[in-house]
């Protein structure tokens, strides 16, 4: 039987065909991408900074919800502490935030007003809420990176505290755990398999959805050890899934085979990335050796959006950034629930 070729065969970037949106922004670490052409994108001054389609810009900050006719000063106050991390659309259009700095899970509305969903798991806080992930039934899928209190001290090869938990009926339980710093999620087209991004693991896992949304089967999914951080993931219309090396500032790609494909290279070797890696395998990564890296483009890329009117313009979010790189790709993202 003769197989459809792969879209992404042979497809790189050209860094002079990158253009950006936005600017001023903070941590643009997670982007969400609407049919009209907007970007959301999470930024550490406490909110979420709308894009719109003609290049104008807005930053929504979280405030806490009143249930007053007007709000108090406290309750209208900037939510202390706030890092929104990963986003995901609920379905009247309002953002879920999984909030790396309050550690908890939000909802917050498109004028800011913003409300907890859940700040404890089993009587116990979560943990650092990395990202959020709403599937076809309206259950919300989390991401826990590590227990540990100061997450630094988590990128490290011995911490296996991260777990994935999901939110339905207003409950929240943990449905996997044992990870190298759990980040970001994706589910297949048909919903039968999450991709697990363990990012001190330096690897993709794949683990099986039951209808109870339960998870089993536990494998990786594509190289054993990418020899770098991972980051964020997304599936395109193919099958391929694409991430990012953060830190060292790759977009990849994993083929449906597994083949690990090199889409953007803006780290190229270089002796920081080297020196990072191998302090890593000693246990003895630093700060230090982390902020030495990252590329000009976007410093330490950390997500991949597909968005566009064709789902074809990929948004490049990051760490380090103040705006949001963008690149045409040869062929569509998987859609997204709200899509």
């Amino acid at each position: 039987m003769r197989r459809t070729p792969n879209p992404i065969d042979g497809f790189t970037v050209d860094p002079s065909a990158i253009t950006y949106v936005g600017a001023g922004l903070q941590r643009p670490e997670c982007i969400l991408a609407e049919r009209d052409g907007s970007l959301w994108a999470a930024d550490a001054r406490g909110g979420v900074v709308h894009i719109r389609p003609d290049g104008s810009q807005r930053l929504v900050t979280q405030r806490a919800r009143s249930t007053f006719a007007q709000a108090t000063d406290e309750e209208a106050r900037f939510v202390t502490g706030t890092l929104p991390n990963g986003l995901a659309f609920a379905r009247n259009g309002d953002i879920v935030i999984s909030n790396f700095g309050t550690d908890r899970l939000e909802l917050m509305t498109r004028d800011g007003e913003t409300q907890v969903l859940v700040d404890a798991i089993d009587g116990e806080p979560i943990g650092k809420v990395n990202f959020v992930l709403r599937d076809s039934r309206d259950r919300l899928w989390i991401t826990v990176s590590t227990r540990t209190k100061n997450w630094m001290r988590a990128m490290s090869p011995s911490i296996v505290d991260g777990f994935i938990a999901l939110y339905d009926q207003g409950r929240l339980r943990i449905v996997a755990d044992g990870f190298h710093f759990t980040n970001e999620i994706r589910l297949d087209a048909r919903e039968e398999w999450l991709y697990v991004a363990e990012t001190c693991a330096r690897r993709v896992t794949r683990l099986r959805v039951h209808e109870d949304g339960s998870l089993t089967g536990r494998e990786t999914f594509g190289p054993s050890d990418h020899g770098a951080f991972i980051d964020g993931i997304a599936f395109d219309a193919h099958g391929n899934l694409w991430g990012t090396h953060v830190m060292t500032d790759r977009i990849f790609a994993i083929t449906p085979d597994g083949d690990l494909r090199i889409i953007l290279d803006d780290d190229r070797g270089s002796e920081a990335g080297r020196t990072l890696m191998e302090a890593f395998a000693r246990d003895a990564a630093t700060s230090q050796l982390m902020l030495a890296c990252g590329g000009a483009i976007a410093p330490w890329f950390a997500s991949v959006t597909f968005g566009g009117p064709d789902l074809r313009t990929v948004s490049i979010g990051s760490l380090r950034g103040d705006r949001i790189p963008c690149f045409r790709s040869p062929v569509p993202g998987l859609p997204m629930v709200h899509w």
